[in-house]
Order: structure tokens, then C-alpha cells, then sequence
């Protein structure tokens, strides 16, 4: 598997794609007027305490106040400590109290950021745990011989820090010398101390510590061994870029280019066309089946359907192979747009145990290469497997788009038919409750040519029926639900 990692800067708009095999697998997306916000540390102070909620409201500087659980307080006092299972948010934080906190989860629709005081400074081998002296090892490391001498660096280089910081070693950190580890962790300790330091000196609601910008992060975060090259589009970002390899990532340095082409380097790899694509509710599959993608507030939905895919001798073995396409399909869709919380999918039903197992042990396959965190329940009494996705920041739809205006987000809208019974009923009313000479109907296009076609018998008894003249007139502006009846 060979990666290329594109990186597109305009003044106004960074974005960072992922390639794996000539297909697009990640788009990660930041704005001027809009950075994200995780990773973050700021002074907060509490101006709120809900007992029944178990948490805190923090003014952080945000736009809107923040939220911190009774869960992601870190107890500095051991008599502070709550009893186990049951967090005590009135003994952790005080009303007016000042709190270092860190950005967890972006804002998202009426919702402020989610915050915790258990700080982590990541860099490109290790995450730093200030106050928490414990070290973890990434899972996807599973050589065991490997574990063990990393797990052995990681306690020498708590033991002997004087901050009482812990570490967990990333899945780059597998094969990397001691003494470049050793360099992290040095440079992450000294980043700490300063921090705590602007901390002590700041006013309530400031910055203390932001992360790096997009281009940087995504270079931190998203290169691993496999990654031939990095190109930037922006001479500028690519001068920092290959600064931050040389500096941090020296083994990635030679393989940063600057893309200077006259085509854009989206347009180049079919990308724009990708991220179009990723918007849309249907997701054509090769064999001819398709996916159904609904977002809700609550949960993402995905629905597999063989749709003219009828390849197989058996229906048994047409509905097998249709899932196990949809199973890469989706573990792709999910990383694309960005899904995050509860997923559940609807996978055609299949007769044979052995067809789930392989299809369930497919998708999870194919979701190994995600950064994001995610665990499957597996397959439910009703068929459906139910999944969870760390999410951080918006989906690829929520950052895109907005709500339409006409259906306000429905995705529906009334029929012309529907609506020309509305107006009726409300003729009714008006003419029942105000004396007028005649009334005039004003309604978008369709409306008006169904009450002229289809339903103009039925308008004309009941312009018999309240005995006066009914006009009607298009409004070109007017959408298909919106109408008016003025008294003349």
C-alpha cells in the first residue's frame, strides 16, 4: 500500500488529503474563520456548577461557554477524589475557580466545546500525560518483543521526570531508536514547563497553548512508513512544512515536494470531484449495489442495497459478495466524510454464519487503517451491526454544508397537491372570520398551475361555497410550501 498526503493552502482555506492507492481516504478541512479548536489549552474559569449534570460550565474565551464532566476532571487532591463510579463534580471545581483545560471535542451545532484537565501534548512518537506518571502502548504495535522494549523506554523516562508526567508511545514510535524517543520526550517535557508557566501568568479565558496548524498537524499525525510523498501547493506552507520534517520527522523530509503546477493539485488527483461525491446520500458500489448514508443528530445511518447487481448463480452468494464490497466501501465513507458517534448498519441479510463472520471480519479489516478510534459490537438480533466513532470535529457535511433553507434541513417538502388542500382549508378560515370582496391566492409556480389544472373543479365550489371570487398568482420567489391568501 503506497500513501501520498496533498496539501491545497489558499489564504482563506487549508485542506489535507490522505491517498492511499490513487483513492482518496481522508479530507481534513481548516478555515481562517473557523480553526478547530482540539487540542487547544486555555485558562478557563468555572462559571457554572450543575450537581444533577455532573459537570461545569467553563468560560474558556469561546464563543460559547464549554462544557466540562465530573469524568474528565483530573482530582490534584486525593481527598478531592470522588468515590469510585460515582464523580462528585461540587467537591472537584468551585464556582469562579481558575482551570487549565484542554479542548477534547470541537463545537458543534448549538453545542460548546468539550473540555477535560487531563492535558496531552502529542508529538510525532509519543503523547505526554502531565500528572498521570503511567505509560501505554499503541495496539496496533503487536509485536510483543517490540511492546516490551518500548514499554521499558516509557518507564525509564517517567522514572526519572521530575514533572510526574506519564507517556503513551504512538504506532510511529515502533523500530525508533531510544535516543531519537528520548529526544521527544525531552522536547515535549520542556513544552509542558512553559506551558504552566503562560498559565500562571494568563487571565481567566486565554489561550494558553494552541496546536498546530493543519498543514503541521497532518504531517504529525497522518505520515506513517508507508507515505512516499508529501506535496504542498503553497510555497510558503511548504518552506514550514519541510522546516517541521527536518526539524521533527528528518526520515520524511526528502520526501516533501513543492507542487508549483499550473492545475490545481486537488483537480490533478480527481479529488474535488471525490469530495462532491462524499455529499451525496447514495454511493454507487462497483458491482452495482449501492449505500444509502443518512446523518442525523443522533446517529449515522448506512443501508446496503444489491440494487442491479445480480452476478451470482445463488441469491445467497449475490447478497455475500455485495456485502463484502459494502464492508470496504464503508470503512472508506466513514474515514471520507468523517463520521463520528453511533453507526449503525443495515447489511442485507444473509442466511449463512460463516457469510457474517467473514463479512463483519472484512469491515473490521478495512477500519484498522483509521486514526480515529472505533469499536463494532458486532451484529445485532435484528441484523444490524452497530458501531461507535471517536468524533472530534464535524463531518465532511456538517463543515460543507448548512441546512436547506426551503426544507429546513427535512430533506422534503410538501407536495404541490398537499398544498393546494392547505390553501383551501385556509380560505375557509378566512373567509369565516373577515368579509371581504374577493381573495387572492399567491404561491409558488406549481401550486398555482395544479389549482388551475387538477384541482380547479374543486376551487370552484368552494368559490361557490363562500361565494365570493377566488384569483390566484404565481410568486417566482415563493418556495413550494409557501403561500399567502390576501383579503381584497
Amino acid at each position: 500500500m503506497t500513501q501520498e498526503i496533498l496539501m491545497n493552502v489558499t489564504p482563506r482555506e487549508t485542506r489535507v488529503a490522505l491517498v492511499e492507492n490513487g483513492a482518496v481516504q481522508e479530507i481534513h478541512i481548516e478555515r481562517a474563520r473557523r480553526r478547530g479548536l482540539v487540542g487547544n489549552i486555555y485558562k478557563g474559569q468555572v462559571c457554572r456548577v450543575l450537581p444533577g449534570m455532573q459537570a461545569a460550565f467553563i468560560d474558556a474565551g469561546l464563543e460559547r461557554t464549554a462544557f466540562l464532566h465530573a469524568s474528565d476532571i483530573a482530582a490534584t487532591d486525593e481527598a478531592l477524589e470522588p468515590a469510585p463510579g460515582v464523580p462528585d463534580i461540587a467537591r472537584l471545581v468551585k464556582e469562579q475557580q481558575a482551570v487549565l483545560v484542554q479542548v477534547i471535542k470541537d463545537p458543534m451545532g448549538t453545542k460548546g466545546a468539550r473540555l477535560t484537565t487531563h492535558i496531552t501534548l502529542p508529538s510525532r512518537f509519543m503523547v505526554l500525560l502531565p500528572g498521570n506518571p503511567t505509560v501505554g502502548i499503541s495496539t496496533r504495535i503487536e509485536d510483543e518483543d517490540e511492546r516490551a522494549r518500548l514499554r521499558g523506554i516509557g518507564e525509564a523516562f517517567v522514572a526519572d521526570c521530575s514533572d510526574g508526567a506519564g507517556v503513551i508511545l504512538r504506532t510511529a514510535a515502533e523500530g525508533v531508536s531510544e535516543a531519537i524517543l528520548e529526544r521527544d520526550f525531552d522536547f515535549l517535557c520542556r513544552l509542558w514547563r512553559s506551558i504552566r508557566l503562560r498559565a500562571a501568568a494568563a487571565q481567566p479565558g486565554t489561550l494558553v497553548h494552541g496546536d498546530l496548524p493543519l498543514v503541521l498537524r497532518a504531517l504529525r499525525d497522518l505520515v506513517v512508513d508507508q507515505v512516499e510523498r508529501v506535496r504542498v501547493d503553497s510555497r510558503e506552507n511548504y518552506e514550514k512544512v519541510l522546516e517541521f520534517a527536518r526539524q521533527y520527522l528528518p526520515d520524511i523530509a526528502p520526501h516533501v515536494e513543492y507542487y508549483p503546477g499550473e492545475r490545481p493539485i486537488f483537480d490533478l488527483y480527481g479529488l474535488e470531484d471525490e469530495i462532491q461525491k462524499a455529499l451525496d446520500r447514495r454511493v454507487p458500489l462497483k458491482s452495482g449495489g449501492y449505500l444509502i448514508i443518512d446523518q442525523t443528530e443522533a446517529m449515522t445511518t448506512i443501508d446496503v442495497n444489491t440494487g442491479g447487481y445480480v452476478g451470482h448463480r445463488t441469491l445467497e452468494e449475490t447478497i455475500f459478495k455485495t456485502n463484502l464490497e459494502a464492508a470496504q466501501a464503508i470503512a472508506r465513507q466513514v474515514r471520507l466524510r468523517n463520521l463520528g458517534g453511533i453507526i449503525i448498519i443495515d447489511f442485507i441479510d444473509m442466511e449463512e454464519a460463516e457469510h457474517k463472520r467473514q463479512v463483519l471480519r472484512a469491515f473490521e479489516k478495512a477500519l484498522e487503517r483509521d486514526h480515529a478510534k472505533t469499536q463494532i459490537s458486532g451484529v445485532s438480533a435484528l441484523g444490524l451491526v452497530e458501531m461507535t466513532r471517536k468524533r472530534t470535529r464535524e463531518s465532511l457535511e456538517h463543515l460543507l454544508c448548512e441546512p436547506c433553507p426551503t426544507c429546513d434541513g427535512r430533506g422534503t417538502l410538501k407536495s404541490a397537491e398537499t398544498v393546494c388542500y392547505d390553501i383551501a382549508r385556509e380560505i375557509m378560515r378566512e373567509a369565516r372570520q373577515f368579509d371581504a370582496q374577493r381573495l387572492l391566492v399567491l404561491a409558488a409556480q406549481e401550486v398555482v398551475d395544479r389549482m388551475l389544472d387538477e384541482e380547479s373543479d374543486s376551487f370552484a365550489e368552494l368559490e361557490e361555497f363562500i361565494g365570493r371570487p377566488i384569483e390566484f398568482q404565481a410568486e417566482p420567489l415563493y418556495t413550494q410550501e409557501q403561500f399567502d391568501v390576501v383579503l381584497m
